[in-house]
């Protein structure tokens, strides 16, 4: 629903105190803002598949479990949870202090008590074909299509699994599942995208599609910090919407905006030296943050043979494959386009900051003596060259393509790269018509399988976009994601990995970092490797 009064929202006094005459200093204290160039499609968390709608689903709702750091877990709306002796049946224990929040479905439109039921509610309509939520494969094959989700009293839920599967807790922490209120989404049906009603630490105000985003501070929000005190601090968040990265940069400057999510390239060489460094005229004036962020950028090969596009294409062949990762320089590569804000992939598909990631994965570094050789060794001879490989890319990476493509063609591989729109490339990787591609996967959730599903020979592209097959690949990873014991786990996980990676089916290029400009007067936010938005213990000076 569109609020055709917000422009009367920003313009007068209000529970948000978003703008006011006297007191506009001390306001702008109290709201968090920060930009959404790309938009936002629903705040209904069972359509939230991308970064945009992971971020306010997240101020909005909450799940059973969520992420402590990078590496832990903690309970959410569970307090605790056990784990059946055959690992097939968790029972978790529910919060008894949750409330949703006020709305017109609720008797008297007064939020009620979260019960177990609502969890039974929330998963099931994950997986109801009616809804077609783009989460509808996270439960497929692993929990009990009859009898998996069941609320055994007001405060017990109980999850069924089929089999083992060591994943399950994380998978629980993505906004899918997310808890929400049968009578709300029956109120509205399709509408709740823009009716969302949680537990979370802020809730919905207003929303005018393309201009702004206004939620409030939940008041009865169950959590507190440690000396006792409600969270959250802020009292509302404002989202904007300006899709030019120049505007979105001014904003900031003027402080209209208190953080910026990446640099855009225009801006980079302004702000930042080769080494990633904040220039010396803006270190006081912002705040630098840093982290490892699980994301994995690659150019990806079609592997199927069977298929008509590889047959006679040189990619068919695994050393061409290692040559070509082996021709590359990812440390230059990363200096200068990337102003040392990434990590050369010299590993596996696993990124650093994942807790299984180690370096005793090996990959590929720059060596064009081994890239020679197993060109000569794929039968390319006596000055011979292969026929020209087109490397398919997006608009905001064919600068990189093309610095790529001449690292290829010193090494005696021609490349052409073509650029074309997003949606194209995606349609085009998933019906298996790109030979070349350019990739990335960024992680849903802090488990290897994660990644390395993307070369299950049992899933489609998506995820295996490559559509690479390997069994004994595929038996590492069925005997990871069965076992419990953490170590042992991530010791299959990296097995699999170096399997995957020897066979070259992918060119990683390099693994991400969250890159953050924040206000200085911006305090407790704090950058995480999924690069969720986190704002319950942010304030602001």
């Amino acid at each position: 629903m569109k609020h055709k009064n917000i422009y009367l929202f920003f313009l007068v006094p209000c529970s948000l105190c978003l703008i006011t005459c006297s007191n506009k200093e001390q306001n702008s204290k109290k709201i968090f803002h920060y930009n959404e160039s790309t938009g936002i499609a629903s705040l209904d968390p069972a359509f939230s598949k991308n970064q945009s709608t992971m971020w306010p689903v997240h101020q909005l709702f909450n799940t059973l479990v969520e992420n402590d750091g990078d590496t832990k877990t903690r309970g959410s709306l569970a307090e605790s949870w056990d784990i059946s002796a055959d690992r097939l049946e968790y029972i978790f224990h529910l919060r008894t202090d949750v409330t949703f929040h006020d709305n017109d479905a609720f008797e008297n439109k007064k939020g009620r008590k979260m019960l177990a039921s609502d969890v039974e509610y929330s998963f099931k309509r994950i997986i109801d074909p009616k809804i077609a939520s783009p989460g509808f494969y996270i439960f497929n094959n692993v929990v009990d299509s009859v009898d998996g989700f069941k609320a055994i009293d007001d405060s017990t839920f109980r999850l069924k699994l089929i089999k083992p599967y060591a994943p399950i807790l994380q998978i629980l922490k993505m906004t899918y599942c997310s808890v929400v209120p049968k009578e709300v989404v029956e109120k509205y049906g399709s509408d709740f995208r823009s009716h969302p009603c949680g537990t979370g630490p802020f809730q919905f105000v207003a929303w005018e599609e393309g201009l702004a985003l206004i939620f409030k501070k939940n008041e009865n929000y169950f959590e507190k910090d440690s000396a006792g005190n409600r969270l959250p601090y802020l009292e509302g968040i404002k989202i904007t919407f300006n899709e030019s990265k120049a505007t979105e940069f001014l904003l900031f400057r003027q402080k209209q905006l208190d953080f910026l999510n990446d640099i855009d390239a225009s801006f980079k060489d302004e702000l930042l030296t080769l080494k990633g460094e904040l220039r010396d005229n803006w270190k006081d004036k912002v705040v630098l943050q840093i982290h490892p962020y699980l994301n994995t950028e690659y150019f990806g090969f079609l592997v199927d043979t069977t298929n008509e596009l590889i047959k006679n294409s040189p990619t068919r062949l695994k050393k061409l494959r290692q040559a070509m990762n082996y021709a590359i320089d990812r440390k230059k590569m990363i200096l200068y386009l990337r102003n040392s804000l990434s990590s050369p992939a010299e590993s596996g598909f696993v990124p650093e900051g994942m807790p299984s990631f180690d370096t005793s994965v090996k990959g590929y570094k720059y060596n064009p003596a081994k890239a020679k050789q197993l060109l000569e060794e794929a039968g390319f001879t006596n000055g011979t060259k292969p026929p020209t490989i087109k490397l398919y890319t997006i608009p905001i990476y064919g600068e990189i393509g093309s610095y790529l493509a001449k690292q290829f063609e010193e090494a005696g591989i021609p490349v052409t790269v073509e650029v074309v729109l997003r949606s194209f490339l995606f349609e085009l990787t998933s019906n298996s018509n790109a030979p070349f591609f350019r990739g990335s996967w960024i992680a849903d959730y802090a488990d290897a399988f994660n990644y390395l599903s993307c070369f299950y020979s049992k899933n489609p592209a998506p995820p295996n976009y490559t559509r690479y097959k390997n069994p004994e690949f595929d038996k590492l990873i069925e005997q990871a994601v069965a076992e419990p014991n953490d170590s042992l786990r991530y010791i299959l996980y990296r097995q699999a990995d170096q399997l995957m990676i020897n066979d070259a089916p992918l060119i990683p290029l390099w693994y991400d970092r969250v890159i953050r400009l924040v206000q200085p007067e911006i305090s407790g936010f704090e950058p995480n490797n999924l690069n969720w938005l986190e704002l319950r213990r942010t304030m602001k000076k």
